[in-house]
């Protein structure tokens, strides 16, 4: 039994060895397919001519899922931990829809099947756990997060100071412009470049101070990114070789390559 278990963990947790690739990757075709389904489904224009099938193979996927679900919780040495972790809450608000829509039954509760069985979009977040790169970019916005909150400090400081001058501007002619909030939704939307055009200055001058946040705006975007840019690159250079291989007692993966014990709880990571 505890060599299935070390058999299973390599493949279901695990991601340098072949198992645990053909794994990773059937996984991620199945929440392709899952995520499509969720789309048909909400077409009522297909869902008619299809709903049998649809029924059929959302339950095949959902029992699937299942299976993993189950497994990873026998597999490790502390349930609990996989159970309440980000992404054993993602696996189980995936699942947990399809089966509360047995018990949801009558034309009065379809409404609110409707909206449950929309969680199961959440599986696309499982994708993020079979990405390795997707630890290296997280790394770099969370040793940029200091800059990047006094940068949206700035602008949230920024986009403030442009809605109350362009409400003192325009507010005496234009009913767009209300109030300094109303004014300050304008400069968000000026600033991102978004442009919805529900709100539009009509004097010169504030056509002039329009025309400068919107160029001030394509200025403002390469910052975050230079940011990002920044803390990738130096990630990449301070990032020392380390595997897949997830700690069955606390699931803390990122081990250096020829680490015997886990780095965060100590646990044998050759058990």
């Amino acid at each position: 039994m505890k060599k299935l278990k070390l058999k299973l963990h390599e493949a279901i947790f695990e991601a340098d060895t072949k198992q645990g690739r053909w794994f990773d990757i059937s996984l991620i075709v199945l929440i392709v397919l899952s995520i499509i389904l969720v789309m048909i489904e909400s077409d009522d224009r297909i869902l008619p001519k299809a709903d049998k099938w649809l029924t059929a193979a959302e339950w095949v996927v959902t029992i699937l899922f299942t299976i993993e679900y189950i497994l990873r919780i026998w597999i490790i040495e502390r349930p609990k931990k996989y159970i309440f972790s980000f992404y054993g809450i993602i696996d189980l608000l995936s699942i947990l829809p399809t089966y509360i829509g047995i018990f949801f039954a009558g034309t009065q509760m379809l409404l609110v099947l409707r909206s449950l069985r929309l969680l199961r979009i959440f599986r696309v977040l499982k994708l993020t756990r079979y990405v390795n790169e997707s630890s290296v970019l997280w790394q770099a916005l969370y040793a940029g997060r200091n800059k990047i909150g006094v940068f949206l400090f700035a602008i949230l400081i920024l986009i403030t100071i442009l809605g109350t001058v362009m409400y003192m501007i325009e507010s005496p002619y234009n009913q767009g412009f209300r109030s300094i909030p109303e004014s300050i939704y304008w400069a968000v939307v000026t600033l991102t470049t978004v442009g919805y055009g529900d709100i539009a200055p009509v004097t010169a001058f504030g056509k002039f101070v329009a025309g400068l946040i919107m160029i001030l705006g394509y200025a403002i975007i390469a910052v975050p990114t230079g940011i990002v840019t920044s803390e990738l690159a130096r990630e990449a250079r301070l990032k020392t070789p380390t595997n897949t291989q997830v700690c069955s007692a606390c699931l803390k993966d990122d081990h250096d390559d020829d680490a015997r014990h886990c780095s965060h709880c100590g646990n044998n990571l050759s058990l």
